[in-house]
């Protein structure tokens, strides 16, 4: 995966990142969902939850296992989409790269291949990556947000009109709010009324299609870009330190692997030396390069996807309020609930995207050694 190994092949980087992304995003998602709900929560009074764990017990007892995977259908088609496009304009951005500035004394590597490129210049062509990549991914990311925490907004809704027969409640009250006290003289009056209401009000759940017609209803094709300036300063930056991290670990391993083999052959007195490529590298060392990556992803712009997740779900848990703008968001997050607020779920993300990106290099360059060169 490099442009010192000639021009790439845009359909090879579709289908290999497609499938890498796709088989990663089903280890991943139930993590997600825990840190887009920890993200989410109102900022007008106490968390839902008090951690990761927390969220995910009250997930799993409110909505059983599948429950853990609410929305993927979304986000797996969103994988396949984000990381093709990663890889493919990644790839693209090093061609480009190598063709500004074919020369660079100390890193030429060979007749008839592109040298290779430095680290800075890895980082560039990562970022522009992810730029690119954030226009895809914004509209699939918003409907995952909101199927992630379409249930507790439900709840929302039929706790909230239950509560008018007896207090009349600010309207989109979030699901867990303190319920208003009942004078007892009316509490018995009001029993088989509030019990009609709450089992007549059992909302149904939209899918993925249903949930993009309603956005498109309410606020027009450009409703689906919400939250883009997180997502585009997500993916810019974190997409920098993901293919830079990932190719500066994969190199210190290439190095250490180069000079076994040379020593190995010197003390043979053979003169023939193969360059070693990530296509000799273990699995291990793959996948330690790639976890490597992910966490420096994660934790290279988190405020950025903390503020992304809360504007895209702001209106489902809020009904009738618009969605503050990415500097707004910010602001409100910070005062109510600190730096801690905007690093909401980091650990859970971390937890899932080592081992996620992991699996996503391995699966990847895998699939490049083996087939590599078939389509083209």
């Amino acid at each position: 995966m490099g442009a010192e190994d000639g021009p790439s092949n845009a359909l090879e980087d579709i289908l290999f990142g497609s499938a890498a992304g796709m088989i990663a995003k089903v280890f991943e998602h139930p993590f997600d969902l825990v840190k887009v709900r920890l993200q989410s929560q109102p900022t007008d009074r106490p968390a839902t939850f008090t951690g990761p764990l927390d969220c995910f017990n009250q997930t799993r007892k409110r909505e059983g296992f599948f429950g853990l995977y609410r929305g993927l259908t979304a986000p797996l088609i969103g994988a396949a989409c984000e990381n093709a496009t990663l890889f493919v304009c990644y790839n693209k951005w090093k061609d480009l790269i190598v063709t500004l500035r074919p020369e660079i004394p100390g890193l030429i590597s060979g007749k008839g291949k592109a040298r290779e490129l430095t680290t800075p210049e890895i980082a560039i062509a990562g970022g522009g990556a992810g730029f690119m990549a954030s226009f895809v991914l914004t509209p699939i990311e918003l409907i995952k947000c909101r199927m992630q925490v379409q249930r507790l907004s439900l709840e929302g809704a039929v706790s909230s009109s239950v509560s008018s027969i007896k207090a009349s409640p600010e309207i989109g009250s979030h699901p867990f709010a303190t319920t208003p006290h009942i004078p007892s003289s009316a509490a018995a009056s009001s029993t088989l009324a509030t019990s009609s209401m709450a089992h007549s009000l059992k909302p149904k759940l939209l899918g993925p299609v249903g949930l993009t017609g309603d956005v498109i209803k309410r606020n027009g094709v450009k409703g689906l870009w919400l939250g883009q300036t997180g997502t585009l300063f997500r993916e810019t930056g974190g997409s920098a330190a993901w293919f830079a991290t990932f190719e500066y670990v994969a190199k210190k391993f290439i190095s250490r692997r180069q000079k076994i083999q040379d020593e190995d052959i010197g003390s043979t007195m053979v003169t023939t030396k193969k360059k070693v490529t990530k296509g000799d590298l273990a699995k291990w060392e793959l996948m330690l390069s790639g976890a490597m990556a992910g966490i420096a992803y994660t934790v290279s712009l988190f405020p950025a996807d903390s503020i992304k997740s809360a504007i895209q779900t702001h209106s489902e848990l809020n009904p009738n309020k618009p969605s503050p703008s990415f500097i707004s968001m910010a602001k409100i997050i910070y005062k109510s609930r600190g730096i801690k607020g905007l690093y909401a779920g980091c650990a859970t993300t971390i937890a899932k995207s080592a081992p996620s990106s992991a699996m996503i290099f391995v699966i990847y360059e895998t699939l490049e050694s083996k087939f590599g060169g078939f389509l083209g």
